[in-house]
């Protein structure tokens, strides 16, 4: 995702067309379980809501298909990971009520519309004992998005009839961006065009030369996906994979004069899980236990590490979905922006040195 200043529309569209068109070659060779994940669309959504007159009702309305698919998958996946177990529902009636769930498809032709029998039945299967035994014992042996537990809540809500998703339901909603979006907004005397790319780690460096011209690029790291797999790489950790796309970007000569604004995201998330789930398990190297704060500056350290071209990097430990956390981020975001700017318009008048490496 980055951030570049107003240019021509030509130019504009010869670069989102070039990019669309390699996202989209690229889509085919990713597997449908494979998540970004990481809070890009989530950032941007956030920065509709706060800069941009947030979303109207046709556009709430428009997320209800994305809502009950994410409601839908992710109790089918706590479904099949419970029979790869060999468990089984604690609460005797709830056994039929997972059968339904896992047989159950969204009608694609209608899918607008949930059943009301699988909202009732996923508001009952999700309370079964069963369901935190999996994720206490085994949440990191299969993916599920971190708003399914929020969705569950609100499960009877979301299959009311009259259901419009609120803008907590859009920030929590899960939708794989397998081409380019832009969203334009002004603030102060700043024009902003910024350019969400999608969740895809390989190929990137197919397109990333489109963006050589950006101002600043937000790059989102979500801190709690150290213990989960990578889908791409067999055998890797996604933090890992995370870690090596960021080097890559950040050492790119394509970008020596941008600035990088790292979002270490999904704090809440990482809170919750060092406890259960030592850092020190998938990094030896760390030796700062429970404690939230050295975890979180462990896991900079990481990414500044990368850093061997010395680009300017302003780091956020951020809650995407927080939108009281994004707008205070937001402005801090927008003042490394114009620092930017500016560090690049005194390069130019030779006012200060450009280091060479």
């Amino acid at each position: 995702m980055g951030y570049s200043m107003s240019r021509s529309e030509g130019e504009v569209k010869e670069r989102s067309d070039a990019i669309d068109m390699q996202l989209q070659k690229d889509a085919q060779q990713f597997r449908r379980e494979c998540p970004g994940d990481s809070g890009k669309s989530t950032v941007v959504k956030q920065m509709r809501i706060n800069h941009d007159n947030g979303f109207s009702d046709s556009e709430l309305a428009m997320y209800a298909p994305i809502v009950y698919r994410n409601l839908v998958d992710s109790a089918q996946a706590i479904i099949i990971m419970m029979r790869k177990l060999t468990l089984d529902c604690e609460t005797p009636s709830n056994r039929a009520l997972a059968d339904k769930i896992a047989n159950y498809e969204l009608d694609k032709s209608n899918a607008s519309v949930l059943s009301p029998e699988i909202a009732e039945a996923i508001h009952h299967f999700w309370q079964d004992p069963v369901v935190a035994k999996i994720m206490d014992e085994h949440g990191s042996e299969f993916y599920l998005m971190d708003s399914a537990f929020y969705f569950f809540s609100e499960v009877l809500r979301i299959g009311s009839p009259q259901y419009i998703p609120s803008e907590t339901d859009v920030l929590k909603a899960r939708q794989r961006t397998t081409a380019i979006s832009e969203t334009r907004f002004t603030m102060g005397q700043l024009s902003i065009h910024m350019l969400d790319v999608g969740g895809q780690r390989s190929g990137h460096r197919k397109w990333i030369h489109c963006f050589e011209s950006v101002t600043s690029i937000i790059f989102c790291a979500a801190l709690s996906e150290y213990d989960q797999a990578d889908f791409e790489v067999v055998g890797t950790s996604r933090m890992s994979e995370t870690l090596i796309l960021f080097e890559s970007i950040v050492n790119a000569r394509w970008f020596l004069r941008t600035s990088i604004i790292l979002f270490l995201n999904k704090i809440d998330v990482f809170k919750q899980k060092l406890p259960k789930v030592p850092l020190e398990r998938y990094f030896p190297e760390y030796t700062g236990g429970n404690d939230v704060n050295k975890a979180t500056k462990f896991i900079l350290w990481r990414f500044m590490q990368a850093n061997r071209a010395r680009l300017s990097v302003f780091p956020h430990l951020t809650q995407a979905t927080d939108t009281s956390n994004t707008r205070l981020v937001f402005g801090l975001v927008f003042s490394a922006v114009k620092e930017t700017i500016l560090q690049n318009a005194l390069k130019d008048a030779n006012i200060i040195k450009t280091q060479v490496l």
